[in-house]
């Protein structure tokens, strides 16, 4: 069997990870793992010689600088990761005929609308990490239009990494109380799910039915932190700390966030058949392996 090779950036993060567990299911495919050790986004000729040398049939970008309220100060490194990198990869596809699938953000949508956003609803960061996701985004579609997905997410967790399922679970079995907000609505998204849906798509274009453009994919139903917060500690046993609901505006951070991050799936669903499970169902399912987690 020829097996078509798949390069994925940002290999160490929580999706990167996820995407290397089901990697053994799909032999057809060679997949190569990159994070900053192996292929450095900001160096635009190493990317051009990694592309040169795999010849990747897909890349799957899950590399990008998260960290929202550091972000504030951090500009440049940013927008280098999150934006002049996007640019520097969608050229070396666009030059070896690579099919890309990137992952952005609900941080590109300012939060104030009261229904789950679609994708052709106007955008409006109100963050720096948002607007250089923003950025990254236009970037890839103006060099790869027709070749490219952008799949946006929301409330990203994993047994991987470092996030806000790992957290309350580490701070509710350290203290007594805790203060989660309780204004910001939106749906958790576990990373294992959305690993599945970028297979998906591959799987998809590989039987022919490739439909380019931005997608949106979180697990069904929503909550706000301080919902996600309570079934987390109910899920995982911990009945010692008590959970206090706060606003936004008792609970300030150098990032403004967007209050509302629900987002429609439906486009997903119709061009890509992609399951979208209930969080707390995904929740559960995380949880239940929560000990292997790294």
């Amino acid at each position: 069997m020829i097996q078509k090779s798949v390069l994925v950036t940002g290999a160490n993060g929580q999706l990167g990870s996820e995407i290397r567990l089901l990697a053994n299911q799909y032999p057809q495919f060679a997949f190569t793992f990159t994070d900053i050790q192996e292929l450095d986004l900001q160096d635009s000729k190493s990317i051009m010689d990694c592309f040169s040398q795999l010849k990747p049939a897909y890349l799957i970008n899950c590399a990008a600088y998260t960290a929202v309220d550091k972000a504030e100060n951090d500009i440049d490194l940013c927008y280098a990761i999150n934006s002049a990198a996007v640019s520097h990869l969608a050229l070396a596809a666009k030059q070896h005929n690579t099919t890309v699938l990137h992952v952005s953000t609900d941080y590109v949508f300012d939060g104030k609308q009261s229904r789950p956003y679609r994708e052709s609803d106007p955008v409006c960061p109100v963050s720096v990490y948002g607007k250089s996701k923003l950025q990254g985004e236009q970037a890839l579609n103006d060099i790869c239009p027709t070749s490219s997905v952008i799949v946006r997410t929301a409330w990203l967790y994993s047994a991987f990494g470092n996030n806000f399922v790992k957290t309350m679970i580490r701070l509710g079995r350290e203290k007594s109380e805790l203060r989660v907000v309780s204004d910001q609505w939106g749906s958790p998204t576990y990373a294992a799910d959305l690993a599945e849906a970028l297979i998906k798509i591959i799987l998809s274009a590989e039987a022919g039915h490739f439909s380019p453009g931005i997608y949106h994919y979180s697990n069904e139903g929503s909550c706000s932190w301080y919902e996600f917060a309570q079934k987390i500690h109910q899920l995982a046993g911990i009945t010692s700390c008590k959970i206090i609901p706060v606003s936004t505006a008792e609970y300030p951070t150098a990032a403004q966030r967007p209050s509302y991050s629900l987002l429609d799936k439906s486009k997903i669903r119709g061009d890509y058949g992609v399951a979208v499970p209930l969080w707390t169902e995904s929740l559960e399912a995380c949880l239940s392996n929560f000990n292997n987690c790294k």
